[in-house]
């Protein structure tokens, strides 16, 4: 932008332009990233409120002696902006005459595939009432995820890690040139300090080791926005590899052994129940698991025994033993490991988050005092030099 000459009259119109160009041209870009940035960060939140909002008027109907469809239908022809354009679809698939679960197919981004699963198994046991708590339990995660993210991730990927990488790239083309300019000034041969010549014979590898980190960062970041559906793309390897995302692992096993207790508890047959709940998780995985379970069963062998394929620790079989003494119970008699599940998962989500962080940070830390230690003996030595010139 181009300042008037001094003591010449400004034009106010002129001066209107140059600053929506200033604003334009120079905040725009900022705030377009903030945006994206604050996008990406709340994608589970909206997806748990989409969640949480049709689940209330899927009760309030229930509630009111209504089918499913009939509830999201009625909830649908008000037409309120506020349930979004793909709510009302669903809602036009449900005049159709389709069902809860064939209408929700036609829709697919408007609930995670899990809580579709869910409903769909309610719809099976004739009853969805019985599936809406598990289906509540599901859009809790969100929270923890957010948080996660939030609080650590974001500002490792946005702020410090490009900024550990940025910082080599300047000292070389800016700084060291002119080290190198003021030396030959002074002395023929000249010869920086060895701590500053490893620093720039490496400094290529360090910033190799920045970028690597940083695309690591923005590659768990769109596997954090991709949310459930891109986790299903990943579900058979990260169902063979626990420990990559063990959170998540203990999730899909509450969601499982819930959709379980309620199939068992409708009468359904064992084969049939492990089956229906390994469909309702809606991971590959966990399907896998449920067929080996199934086969199993098929076999002979008694269900708590069969289900160690779920469940390692064994608190699931055992639990499952009490249940059938009582031939009835199964949700209540695993709420407690329900409950333990979820708090495992968000004390390991957030752990994984601050061991992450904390040692993204001790690498960046070290590498920028390396570099720092480069520059300073340089001028030290430069220091040193001409004090006795």
């Amino acid at each position: 932008m181009l300042d008037p000459q001094p003591g010449a009259h400004v034009d106010p119109l002129w001066f209107i332009v140059s600053v929506v160009a200033a604003l334009v041209f120079e905040l725009a870009p900022v705030c377009g990233l903030l945006y994206l940035i604050y996008f990406v960060l709340t994608l589970p939140m909206r997806r748990r409120e989409r969640g949480r909002l049709f689940l209330h008027l899927l009760e309030m109907g229930l509630a009111e002696g209504r089918t499913p469809e009939g509830a999201i239908e009625s909830a649908a022809s008000s037409y309120d902006p506020s349930l979004g354009e793909r709510f009302h679809r669903l809602g036009d698939h449900l005049k159709h005459g389709q069902t809860l679960s064939q209408a929700l197919e036609q829709v697919p981004y408007l609930l995670p595939p899990r809580l579709v699963a869910m409903l769909k198994t309610g719809e099976r046991i004739g009853d969805v009432r019985k599936v809406l708590p598990a289906c509540h339990n599901l859009l809790s995660d969100g929270v923890s995820q957010v948080r996660g993210a939030l609080n650590y991730l974001v500002l490792m990927a946005f702020v410090i890690t490009p900024m550990t990488i940025a910082i080599p790239i300047v000292l070389r083309i800016r700084v060291m040139p002119s080290y190198r300019q003021i030396f030959q000034g002074m002395y023929e041969n000249y010869q920086l300090p060895p701590v500053t010549r490893l620093m720039f014979a490496s400094d290529w590898i360090m910033t190799l080791i920045q970028l690597v980190i940083l695309f690591s960062l923005w590659g768990a970041l769109l596997f954090y926005a991709g949310g459930p559906r891109i986790r299903e793309r990943f579900s058979a390897f990260l169902g063979k590899h626990e420990w990559i995302s063990p959170w998540n692992w203990r999730r899909l096993q509450r969601d499982f052994s819930a959709m379980l207790a309620v199939l068992l508890n409708s009468g359904v047959p064992e084969v049939e129940a492990v089956r229906i709940a390994g469909e309702s998780t809606a991971d590959r995985a966990m399907r896998s698991r449920a067929d080996e379970v199934c086969r199993t069963l098929e076999k002979g062998t008694p269900l708590p025994e069969a289900l160690r394929a779920m469940d390692k620790s064994g608190e699931l079989p055992w639990r499952i033993t009490n249940a059938l003494r009582h031939g009835k119970g199964f949700p209540q008699a695993l709420t407690g490991w329900h409950e333990a599940l979820d708090a495992k998962a968000f004390q390991l989500e957030q752990s994984a988050a601050q061991v992450t962080t904390s040692a993204l940070v001790l690498v960046n830390g070290v590498i920028v005092a390396f570099i720092v230690i480069g520059v300073f003996a340089a001028l030290i030595r430069l220091i040193n030099e001409a004090a006795l010139w």
